[in-house]
């Protein structure tokens, strides 16, 4: 079974430019249903996620 720990101590780094993730910037993008995010750096501004969130009415 994988674990998941949280640490506090260390500061992720962004995949595309290796710097320090001491913040993560996002835009919400427009969509017919529900909301959509996209995360990204705040230094090199490539994408690192996209995230849909439901409405209630959606399950």
């Amino acid at each position: 079974m994988t674990q998941l720990i949280e640490k506090e101590e260390i500061t992720p780094l962004c995949p595309h430019c290796s710097s320090p993730l001491q913040e993560i910037w996002f835009r919400k993008l427009r969509a017919f249903l529900g909301r959509r995010y996209v995360y990204f750096c705040p230094k090199c501004r490539k994408t690192l996620g996209v995230s849909h969130r439901k409405g209630f009415w959606m399950g």
